[in-house]
């Protein structure tokens, strides 16, 4: 079972019965039993230790993404309580006229934090909320908007967090310079590229279709769902600047502390800072550094009261334990299907391996291949880690084939993480946008397949022509065609 085509099912499970139940964490749950099962030949105690141990690992090696979602949980409710979220609201909404206006003030603010798709997502969805409630924009709507900025956004941004993941990806000794390689790889990774130009195409049209459609008719008329707010009452007297401030501070201080894990102080210059930079505790000390500046701006001049300040703590905690549950499950379904346990890596690298003679359709079965483990294992990151270091392996280091694979892969990944209701960053646009989780999993995936699809055609062209950018262009024109044929449906059933 192990490093072969069974160590699909465990995902498979996961995904499925979310997919039907609607039952998050039961799903998860249910897959995560499997796979430590298969593991342990279905000695239910061995399985049981099993578990653990990957969620105690799990948990530990991720513990600074857990505190910097507490400390984000902390923030938002301090921003909320102070009142300055509705005070930038009621700004806002002078300036922002239209439902229209309103989805790309959303993307637009996504656009702007690009250092980290956590942040990006749970930040613009705290602050945009309030707009789109006014203009009756569904959480699962919302939602889409974060999701397709975020990833996307942070993909081809050379400076982010996933940049840096993408450069120590890389095998050791291939004398291979990460961050060029990224920056050249932009202009092929066409799924993030289109998804941008799809969703523009959205919020023009001003209308939608398939699932999203049929979820906008029933909760069209529903501002939110008071499930998935935090429970955080208004009490002080923030000004529009009381929640700019603090956001800008967080982006600069994140950044800033990039460079310091990554040892710019040290001698090091800007891009191999970034390359080696730990973003996980960047995060936790930008955001732990943005509560002292927020406790600086906010108790001297009597915006809250110390008590409603310390009082946050357990508000903002509260309000992440959702997200932080499923993330946990998630890391952990993950975990199972490892290189420790059942390497689904190795069974997905032996397929490729295989096929290294068809050098034509190379590039789209790495963006197959990379959506697939994306899909499966909720994470594009490992994704990257896998299947980087295996386009290496096949092309050398001929740059201009390798981008293109590359590119692929960074393409996959992200359209797999869009896909699958185990991502991490699904989950946290899900929880940015106050969405219930499954809905948004099941409204944004027919937007993504069709990206998809005008990416597999985009990168058929490529390998046959050996012209990435001609690639890009054939993949542009696919969609057009798709959009094109939304227009006239619409039309036709209007």
């Amino acid at each position: 079972m192990v490093g072969t085509i069974w160590a699909l099912i465990p995902p498979v499970i996961a995904i499925g019965l979310a997919l039907i139940t609607k039952e998050v964490y039961l799903s998860l749950m249910v897959g995560i039993a499997s796979g430590a099962l298969m593991f342990e030949h279905f000695q239910p105690v061995e399985a049981m230790n099993t578990i653990f141990e990957i969620m105690t690992g799990k948990i530990g090696s991720n513990c600074d993404i857990l505190i910097f979602l507490v400390m984000l949980g902390i923030l938002v409710a301090l921003i909320t309580k102070s009142g300055a979220s509705r005070a930038y609201g009621k700004w806002a909404l002078k300036a922002i006229k239209s439902k229209r206006q309103a989805m790309f003030a959303t993307s637009l603010l996504g656009t702007v934090i690009f250092v980290d798709d956590y942040f990006n997502c749970l930040t613009v969805g705290t602050v945009m909320k309030p707009i789109t409630d006014k203009y009756k924009i569904t959480r699962a709507k919302l939602a889409y908007v974060i999701d397709a900025t975020a990833a996307p956004i942070c993909i081809i941004a050379p400076i982010s967090s996933w940049a840096a993941a993408v450069g120590s990806s890389l095998p050791s000794g291939s004398n291979i310079d990460g961050f060029s390689l990224f920056v050249k790889a932009i202009p092929f990774n066409y799924y993030a590229l289109l998804t941008l130009v799809f969703l523009i195409f959205l919020m023009i049209l001003n209308a939608d279709f398939s699932k999203m459609k049929r979820y906008e008719e029933e909760k069209g008329n529903e501002t939110h769902d008071q499930k998935h707010e935090a429970d955080v009452p208004v009490v002080g007297k923030g000004q529009v600047k009381d929640l700019i401030l603090p956001i800008l501070f967080l982006i600069a201080s994140c950044i800033g502390f990039m460079l310091y894990t990554g040892g710019f102080f040290e001698g090091k210059d800007i891009i191999t800072a970034l390359s080696e930079c730990s973003s996980g505790r960047s995060l936790v000390l930008g955001s732990f550094s943005t509560l002292i500046f927020t406790f600086l701006l906010y108790i001297p001049r009597k915006v809250v009261a110390f008590v409603d300040f310390c009082g946050s703590f357990s508000q903002g905690f509260k309000s992440m334990t959702s997200a932080i549950m499923i993330l946990c499950l998630a890391w952990t379904l993950s975990g199972i299907c490892g290189e420790e346990y059942l390497r689904i890596g190795q069974f997905v690298s032996g397929i490729i391996s295989g096929n290294t003679s068809a050098a034509a359709v190379l590039p789209a079965l790495f963006f197959l291949a990379a959506l697939g483990l994306s899909f499966a294992t909720g994470t594009s990151w490992g994704t990257f880690g896998i299947l980087i270091p295996i386009s290496v392996a096949v092309v050398g280091n001929d740059i201009s084939a390798l981008t293109l694979l590359v590119g692929s892969v960074l393409s996959g990944a992200v359209c797999g993480d869009h896909i699958s209701p185990i991502s991490d960053t699904t989950i946290l646009a899900s929880a940015g946008a106050g969405c219930r989780h499954i809905d948004h999993v099941a409204t944004q995936m027919p937007y993504a397949l069709i990206v998809a699809v005008c990416a597999v055609v985009g990168y058929l062209t490529a390998g046959a022509l050996n012209n990435g950018f001609l690639g890009l262009a054939v993949a542009a024109g696919a969609l057009a065609v798709a959009m094109a044929s939304i227009v006239w449906n619409l039309k036709k059933k209007a």
